[in-house]
């Protein structure tokens, strides 16, 4: 017996050493970590429960069979984080560099259709070389299988790609297709044809950073949330982010205990909003200030930066926060900023979450440039988004709230659940001198007139009175008072519940 559990001991440290020790060194010498130390801090210690350790590929052709490495180069199980179930893979860049094999894949589609099952999240650490082109087809594959089951999956549970490396062809649109994407800078890149090719075929000189680096994604295209220093802090902020999720659509929210008093009252925001309405405060100071112990997890925080989404909690409880920015273009909403919150709105409501939204916004960004670029499709992304929410919705206006920016932030006309105005906020069509200069064209030559006209429309209009007066709005609230009243809110609208036409899907305005 104890042969057998020597032989069953050294066939499992053959498969821990991956590559081996001069691969491992190498990859520690690129500032990265190997897959299973990955695992390891993503995890719970000792919670790992590794499968298919042994799993081997079965190829023949260009004397692959003559090369054989246990777990072929993804390390996949489930463990724990903070006490709650979660699945992953890990791909290892040290056997194969990584890359899909018929039986790596087979592995990977293993451990989705078990977190499926499970109904508990999914994590996928990227650190690949691509398609393993000597399985040719096979691999190709291997990899719509995967898609597949991302496809299935979304909605149901919460899926996470973390970028630890490099990540091309058919590696990136499977994390495309995941609901978190996320970068380590400097070391990780993704693109779907790499420098070479790009050379080959454009003779487009361009570096792998240049051409899919952390920069690229979570400035540019917007393909990654957010991106990390190193290895360690990716994976600490991993763990952070997956406290905030439920475990999947049908579980609620996670509670965890907290000392902060939902009552609390902070009377530095009754002081936030300037004066003068032209100029800009942050917004994140107010999230900051309602959210438990000021904790609040950013998306998308270097992407369409006037416009801020991100989780905080609220009471103990996980909520979806979305706030125009007046820091950046003043608060406006163009192309990027909606697609942005669209479909952070949408991960909050098919996963339950609850959200909130700050509102302080002087409209959608004119121009030629938004307007050949679709910015009336993609504002109605946003539209569509808030439209379709079943969750409870909470809205705050700051400050400005004009015209059909208005109506698209979470307004009570599509479907919030309690809206309320600081004494600041001013609801209109549009800014009093614009507005007078079209009323009142006649008397422009007038000075005296359009300064009174101006004064008027203020008080009339650019106020939270009039929109009070019609229901509009549900209460003026001192800014002091808003966790508090938000708290409430949320409270009164756990067992919020809304019966939506049968439909087989919508039809997004992609």
């Amino acid at each position: 017996m104890k042969d057998i559990l020597d032989r069953l001991e050294k066939r499992r440290a053959a498969a821990r050493a991956g590559g081996g020790v001069a691969r491992i060194e190498a990859q520690h010498k690129r500032g990265k970590l190997t897959a299973r130390e990955r695992v390891d801090l993503l995890l719970d210690k000792g919670s790992f429960e590794e499968f298919d350790m042994f799993v081997e590929h079965s190829s023949t052709d260009f004397g692959m069979e003559k090369t054989k490495i246990p777990g072929d180069g993804v390390v996949t199980g489930w463990g724990t984080v903070n006490g709650r179930t979660v699945y992953l893979f890990a791909k290892d860049f040290t056997v194969f560099g990584g890359s899909l094999s018929e039986a790596h894949a087979r592995k990977i589609t293993k451990i989705q259709d078990m977190a499926m099952r499970a109904r508990a999240p999914i994590v996928g650490l990227y650190d690949s070389g691509g398609a393993r082109i000597q399985e040719g087809v096979a691999s190709l594959a291997g990899y719509a299988d995967v898609f597949k089951r991302n496809v299935i999956a979304s909605g149901v549970i919460p899926q996470i790609s973390v970028i630890m490396g490099p990540c091309a062809g058919g590696d990136v649109y499977s994390p495309a297709m995941t609901d978190f994407v996320f970068m380590v800078k400097d070391t990780s890149y993704m693109f779907v044809t790499g420098p070479d090719v790009v050379k080959t075929v454009t003779n487009e000189v361009v570096t792998a950073e240049e051409l899919g680096g952390a920069g690229v994604h979570t400035t540019k295209s917007s393909v990654a949330d957010g991106a990390f220093e190193n290895d360690v802090e990716t994976l600490l902020q991993m763990r952070r982010l997956i406290d905030f999720l439920p475990a999947n659509n049908e579980a609620g929210v996670p509670e965890w205990p907290t000392q902060d008093d939902p009552a609390r009252e902070d009377k530095s925001l009754d002081t936030l909003v300037p004066d003068n309405p032209n100029k800009p405060y942050d917004i994140k100071e107010l999230v900051h200030k309602v959210v438990d112990e000021g904790d609040f997890f950013e998306i998308g925080a270097a992407f369409a930066r006037n416009i801020v989404t991100g989780f905080g909690r609220i009471a103990g409880r996980s909520v979806g926060f979305v706030a125009n920015q007046p820091m950046v273009l003043a608060g406006v909403l163009d192309s990027d900023a909606s697609r942005k919150a669209a479909r952070f709105v949408r991960f909050c409501d098919a996963f339950n979450i609850p959200i909130v939204t700050f509102v302080d916004v002087p409209g959608f960004l004119p121009g030629t440039a938004q307007e050949y670029g679709g910015l009336i499709k993609h504002g109605a992304k946003l539209l569509f988004a808030y439209s379709q929410c079943t969750v409870p919705l909470v809205t705050v206006i700051t400050r400005k709230a004009y015209g059909g920016a208005y109506d698209v932030m979470a307004s009570k006309h599509i479907g919030g659940d309690l809206n309320y105005a600081w004494p600041t906020a001013q609801i209109a069509v549009m800014g009093a001198k614009g507005a007078v200069e079209i009323i009142f064209r006649a008397d422009m030559n007038d000075p005296a007139k359009i300064a009174a006209r101006t004064k008027e429309y203020e008080e009339r209009f650019l106020s939270p009175f009039a929109a009070a007066e019609k229901g509009y709005i549900d209460d003026v609230i001192m800014p002091h008072s808003t966790r508090r009243r938000i708290a409430r809110a949320l409270a009164m609208l756990r067992d919020k519940h809304v019966e939506m036409p049968k439909r087989k899907h919508d039809n997004l305005p992609l």
